[in-house]
């Protein structure tokens, strides 16, 4: 099959979740499948990262792009320009129209278009000679509508609101304009259904890497000593380590007092960089080649997030490290695992604190929970089977699309309009 796969970035380095997803995937579907990827590019992505993409696509298609970095006049500038629009600004700002030139150009000489992502869908019209498919790699709407749900500023809350009402319609209206939806949980799925109306929404389950997950044979671990990893340039991380940082880790502190936390992942906020200056037992290490240390020489794994969707891989790869996890319910949403066996879910900061504590004392039970999770992201969550999966679901986009076009929504008539 000829995949024409949209994206609004290149894959390296491969260090958050969406990319880390789309990159194992795409290595596996790219054995048996021809993919050509196609994607804006700002300049931001590693030196290699064309020479790197040889290893997921075929055909390498970038279309330079600029948009305003996330701070200084030019951001706010454009934030103000947004108002007047009626599409939010985390998708407004991948508008391209020499993408979308790329895309009418290459569609008809494709098996099958994929939308990684929501943001590449405003570079698309809807009359494109090609069976479409979206992968949602999270309810976007859901993410703002959890921003605003948490927010202590009225102005912030104000924005949130705003953005959440604009992500929802945009979402909605995608979601009818695409042959078939792919979630990456049967939640995310369901909600597309009930609350979008979305009539072919299917999902795929999380997977890992469990060659590259695999703790070293020396026991290196210490006893008291905690771990984050995530882009911390992704708002959901940044407030959940905010928040543990200022609810639930001083309570820890005050019974066990010998308690360090690290906090890994790139480009960490100034206001959680303060707030770890001055918090004893905190380290926030930045961007860092290998997280695989700091997993190895952790107790407990903490995902301790407010705001999401999708499904974090984090997890998996913590569990397939042999660790325990200790999540909210937001944090762990759309994983296949049970309280209390493989993971502990606590989302009231006191019931959060209490239960690491009791964790970080209990060396017996610490070991049982991490076991199960091991046991079960290897047995059943490697990439192959979920690429697999993904494909199976496309093949038959693609045998749906010949056979009859499927009928489209009203609000599929035109393109998603600014």
């Amino acid at each position: 099959m000829r995949i024409l796969w949209l994206k609004t970035e290149l894959l390296h380095p491969v260090d958050k979740g969406g990319r880390i997803r789309t990159y194992q995937m795409l290595r596996e579907i790219a054995r048996e499948h021809h993919i050509t990827y196609l994607t804006l590019d700002d300049g931001e992505a590693a030196p290699d990262a064309l020479e790197q993409a040889t290893a997921y696509a075929h055909d390498v298609v970038t279309i330079p792009f600029h948009p305003p970095k996330k701070s200084g006049a030019a951001f706010y500038s454009a934030l103000a320009m947004n108002v007047l629009s009626s599409l939010p600004y985390a998708v407004a700002r991948y508008q391209s129209t020499a993408m979308a030139a790329e895309i009418q150009r290459r569609a008809p000489h494709a098996d099958l278009l994929v939308c990684d992502f929501l943001t590449p869908a405003i570079n698309m019209r809807s009359d494109l000679a090609v069976p479409t498919v979206l992968f949602q790699h999270n309810v976007e709407a859901m993410i703002w509508e959890r921003h605003a749900a948490v927010s202590k500023s009225v102005v912030r809350r104000k924005y949130m609101t705003e953005q959440w009402r604009r992500m929802a319609a945009f979402e909605q209206a995608a979601c009818h304009r695409f042959d078939h939806v792919i979630a990456v949980s049967p939640q995310d799925a369901d909600v597309m259904r009930t609350q979008y109306g979305a009539l072919r929404v299917s999902d795929v389950p999380t997977g890992v890497d469990t060659e590259f997950f695999t703790p070293a044979d020396v026991e290196m671990r210490r006893p008291l000593e905690l771990v984050f990893t995530g882009s911390m340039d992704w708002m959901p991380n940044d407030d959940a380590m905010l928040w543990f940082l200022d609810a639930i880790f001083p309570l820890v502190r005050a019974e066990l007092p010998e308690v360090t936390v690290t906090i890994v992942g790139r480009s960490p906020s100034a206001q959680l960089q303060a707030q770890a200056r001055n918090a004893p037992g905190v380290e926030v290490t930045g961007r860092v080649p290998d997280v695989r240390p700091y997993l190895e020489r952790a107790s407990v794994f903490l995902v301790p997030i407010r705001i999401g969707g999708g499904t974090r891989l984090k997890i998996f790869e913590a569990m397939a490290m042999g660790l325990p996890v200790l999540s909210t319910t937001v944090g762990a949403e759309g994983l296949p695992l049970s309280d209390g066996s493989d993971v502990l879910l606590r989302d009231d900061a006191r019931a959060y604190a209490a239960e690491l504590v009791s964790l970080l004392r209990d060396d017996v039970r610490r070991r049982a929970i991490a076991e199960a999770g091991q046991r079960l992201v290897r047995e059943r969550y490697g990439w192959v089977g979920v690429a697999q999966a993904f494909m199976a679901q496309c093949a038959q986009v693609v045998a749906r699309a010949h056979d009859v076009a499927p009928p489209r929504s009203a609000m599929a008539t035109g393109d998603i309009q600014t």
